[in-house]
């Protein structure tokens, strides 16, 4: 579906709310100009994509003006010319604000996948702290490219999925925004196991007719008992999502017959009051399973989720789920904070005084005791998973947690001295271990001591679960235990040398310790000492160090001087691109086809973004060569004689077995060919599918790995993605 400036202004005007029309066009009017003549991957034209985002917006949460013309401005700062002072001068700074909040351009240089991801982390969380309206732009942004999805190549839509799945839905979670995450969810999961989604799609559509006729039945029934309260209660009935479901048949390994809460019927009341004398009402229509209730009005979700939850079987024998709420329970659940923009007259974006957003000021302000990114990037999605525990404290205030947290979680959670000068704990009443892991419910009690000199263990840290107890035992030793840092530091660096036969000096050693933030030498011993940086990192940097090293001693060997004349003759780009009639130009390689050398490849001139590589055969070539700028694309070849190195994706369809994986990662090593990236998952048929991404120098070798890899015992197929 594309989506229309005609069909936002329209639904924007069937609202009961007041907006600036013509603000609103202005924007789109822009945008539309700046993206002229670019497309999306599915052909459609690109400005379509803002306007679909704008009309999410207004659609689901009746957003504000401002926030629906940052919606259709969104790409612009990060596409095309048009800077933030366009914006401020011509909309405003709550605009430029909101853009420059959601734009995906990154202005810190960063080295590696993962850094980027958990900066880009760090991003959002800043920007929500500041305007909550940043998030939820964000997240009608991400939604309707999981809705357009279909049209990526498939290595694309699996990294996407991912990323939605990891944290995109589970920040709507911590939203409240349950239409959202629920959505989300189900779009990653087609991507991610499509074999297992059409496995819960089909077994839902098998029974729909009857599925229907049974939710109408529980509804009348319901009905009939609750007439007399005024106003009428609203009676929904539903099956629970796709995603839901495969978690329980596929994760938990039930039957699909042994699910409990694929049918759901929810009743939304006036009252607390109400509620409750609702809820015994269906208790004695139908019989309650036992252990299947649960009260989030006396003990909300720390997202402020409130409802009744139990489930029962009705006379069919069919176990479902109903759900009693109130009104507003009710928008909150399916909006979340976004239920103040579309019920009320909205909430200031500033989110400093709103106490149900701690957890965004916490997650920020353990980063201050991050040193290394990609901790920080596990351990927010740690912090953001959608399931919790309640566990309450001697004095009967309620700790929420994730999860499988443990008692040094709990500990934490109170009060950073009280984790401090832990000596043990109780759980009702009775000695555990440290590592204990939480249920809800569970009374907990913290054994502490009052020596000053007493504090937590190393490995403390490593048992620990959430983010805010791991960064406040390492900050305890970054602050304690200096000198007994540096020396652990040194001794654990020193051995991994050893062993992986490197070399280093202290200039080399303070290059890497300036790149993880830190001043000294001395500074990166001790994180490394106290956990605050991967040892890892610092071993695999002093690899490539020594790669490099290697590689510029072959380079000063004498080389044949014809052959090098000719070379810089024929004006080969650094990239080993020669492009017609340009010299001296930045050039990028297009992620839509991923061209690598012996490719037949085709150059797009971009705004401000050097020369774009394609192959000739990818699809946006072939769009962009019937488009108004098609004079911008240009012939390009091959240098003759090229040193760079390129990435590619392999999938493998293969027999499952045992060692599978290992034999084919054995294959590449043996090759010399680095690996950047593997996933594997079971399909539905017996067999395993297997996608890996290597470093190689072009096609022949991509295609002779290629071959070795079909030569592999239980190797079905293997062959090069991304291509259109």
């Amino acid at each position: 579906m594309i989506y229309t400036i005609e069909m936002l202004i329209e639904k924007i005007k069937s609202l009961d709310k007041s907006y600036d029309i013509e603000k609103i066009k202005a924007a789109y009017e822009l945008a539309d100009k700046a993206h002229e003549g670019v497309v999306r991957t599915s052909g459609d034209p690109y400005i379509s994509h803002p306007v679909a985002v704008a009309y999410i917006l207004v659609e689901k949460f009746s957003m504000d003006t401002d926030t629906i013309c940052a919606a259709l401005l969104h790409d612009v700062v990060e596409d095309t010319d048009i800077g933030l002072d366009v914006l401020q001068k011509k909309f405003g700074e709550d605009v430029a604000r909101l853009v420059d909040g959601v734009t995906k351009i990154s202005r810190v240089p960063l080295n590696t996948r993962e850094e980027q991801q958990a900066e880009n982390i760090r991003k959002i969380l800043i920007a929500m702290s500041k305007d909550l309206r940043v998030i939820i732009i964000k997240l009608a942004d991400r939604l309707h490219n999981m809705r357009t999805l279909d049209c990526r190549p498939p290595e694309k839509q699996c990294k996407t999925s991912l990323e939605t799945m990891n944290f995109y839905a589970p920040i709507a979670h911590r939203l409240g925004i349950s239409d959202v995450k629920e959505e989300m969810e189900d779009l990653s999961l087609r991507y991610l196991d499509p074999f297992g989604f059409k496995d819960i799609e089909q077994q839902l559509e098998l029974h729909k007719d009857e599925r229907d006729a049974f939710i109408e039945k529980i509804k009348s029934m319901i009905t009939d008992r609750i007439s007399d309260i005024q106003p009428p209660p609203i009676i929904e009935g539903r099956v629970k999502s796709i995603y839901s479901i495969y978690k329980k048949v596929y994760v938990k390994g039930k039957n699909f017959s042994e699910i409990y809460d694929i049918y759901a019927v929810r009743v939304i009341l006036q009252s607390v009051i109400e509620c409750y004398n609702v809820l015994g009402i269906i208790h004695d229509i139908f019989r309650p399973m036992p252990y299947r209730f649960k009260d989030y009005i006396a003990m909300p979700k720390p997202n402020r989720y409130q409802s009744l939850h139990t489930t029962v079987i009705g006379r069919e024998g069919i176990p479902f789920e109903v759900q009693i709420r109130t009104v507003e329970m009710h928008n909150t659940a399916q909006y979340g904070i976004a239920a103040h923009w579309k019920y009320k007259a909205g909430v200031q974006g500033n989110v400093a005084g709103e106490k149900r957003f701690d957890w965004i000021r916490q997650l920020l302000e353990q980063q201050q005791e991050a040193d290394d990114v990609e901790q920080l990037s596990e351990a927010i999605k740690i912090d953001l998973a959608p399931d919790d525990v309640y566990v309450f404290t001697p004095k009967g205030d309620v700790i929420t947690l994730p999860v499988g947290a443990n008692i040094i979680d709990f500990a934490y959670a109170i009060h950073t001295q009280v984790g401090n000068h832990m000596t043990g704990a109780k759980v009702g009443g009775r000695m555990v271990p440290l590592d204990h892991k939480l249920v809800t419910g569970e009374i907990v009690e913290i054994l502490t001591t009052n020596s000053e000199n007493y504090g937590p263990n190393r490995n403390w840290g490593d048992i620990a679960r959430t983010n805010e107890a791991k960064a406040k035992i390492r900050a305890w030793f970054k602050r304690e235990r200096r000198e007994e840092n540096v020396e652990c530091g040194m001794l654990l660096l020193e051995k991994e040398i050893r062993r992986n036969g490197l070399t280093h000096d202290d200039e080399l050693l303070l290059q890497i310790a300036h790149r993880q933030r830190l001043n000294t030498v001395e500074d990166l011993y001790a994180a490394i000492g106290y956990g605050g940086v991967q040892l890892s990192k610092i071993v695999t940097r002093l690899k490539e160090e020594h790669i490099k090293q290697q590689k510029l001693m072959q380079a000063n060997q004498p080389v044949d001087v014809e052959e090098t004349i000719s070379r810089f003759s024929k004006k080969a780009q650094g990239s080993g691109v020669i492009l017609d009639g340009i010299d001296d130009c930045v050039v990028n390689f297009a992620q839509c086809c991923t061209p690598l050398p012996g490719d037949e490849i085709i150059g797009f001139i971009t705004r401000g973004y050097g020369v774009k590589i394609h192959k000739c055969d990818c699809r946006n070539v072939a769009i962009g060569l019937e488009s108004e700028n098609k004079d911008r694309w240009i012939k390009a070849q091959w240098a003759g004689s090229m040193s760079s190195f390129f990435r590619a994706t392999i999938d493998i369809i293969a027999e499952d077995r045992t060692a599978l994986i290992a034999d084919v990662t054995t294959l590449i090593s043996a090759n010399r060919l680095p690996i950047y990236e593997i996933n594997a998952h079971k399909l539905k048929n017996g067999n395993a599918n297997i996608t890996v991404t290597v470093e190689v120098s072009g096609v022949e070798q991509l295609k002779n790995i290629i071959a070795r890899l079909q030569k592999v015992a239980g190797v079905i197929s293997a062959e090069r993605t991304g291509k259109f």
